[in-house]
């Protein structure tokens, strides 16, 4: 199963809806099962005997996919941001302006960390958890996602739409807006993943537009 095919099961369009169909892919079902487990309980707390009942399976079955369930934690993490790096490039390149690539940037970005709340808590949040060579692969990814987002904001800066001083920590701070919605968001809330997508898009433009 290729990287699109395993994160288009992982986090869908619109979110992995309650009772979906099973996956018919092992690895990808171990996957599903670390995340919700993971999401549920912690990744400290959770067990690989957990993990592997919720997929159906042996501890052994789990293991002759994922050595350990810090690999698994390190797949969902790198795919999740793998994902998140080109969906921002592919948003940015279509883009008409920079301002238009900002607002979409960063309200698509909420949106996803809304209606993926539970993979991007995980993804975000159980980062220290990772072996030291783990950790250093997702932070290059995090950097060419920050990249992706300091480029556009110096171009704005350089098409006279934005007024930023510090690009780097600018996009940072954007950055972190976005990501915090998975901290927070609860499906049924008032604010629904369309009404963030909208806001958040719009305060980003409105932070670094010049005047």
């Amino acid at each position: 199963m290729s990287e699109s095919a395993v994160l288009d099961a992982l986090a869908p369009v619109g979110g992995r809806p309650m009772g979906a169909p099973e996956v018919a892919d092992t690895s990808v079902r171990i996957m599903i099962a670390a995340a919700d487990a993971f999401a549920e309980h912690g990744f400290s707390a959770t067990t690989t005997r957990d993990i592997a009942s919720r997929a159906g399976l042996s501890p052994a079955g789990v293991y002759v996919h994922f050595s350990s369930k810090e690999v698994l934690l390190f797949e969902l993490s790198r795919r999740g941001h793998m994902r998140a790096r080109d969906t921002l490039v592919a948003s940015a390149r279509e883009a008409a302006s920079p301002t238009d690539a900002l607002r979409d940037i960063i309200g698509g970005f909420s949106r996803w960390h809304a209606d993926h709340h539970q993979l991007g808590r995980i993804v975000q949040f159980e980062f220290r958890h990772l072996s030291p060579e783990h950790r250093a692969e997702v932070l290059d990814l995090r950097k060419e996602i920050d990249t992706v987002v300091a480029d556009i904001l110096r171009a704005g800066v350089e098409a006279g739409e934005f007024e930023v001083d510090d690009v780097r920590t600018t996009a940072l701070a954007l950055l972190s807006m976005a990501i915090d919605v998975a901290r927070w968001y609860q499906p049924g809330l008032r604010r629904t993943p369309e009404s963030i997508e909208r806001s958040y898009g719009d305060l980003a433009v409105r932070l670094v537009r010049r005047g």
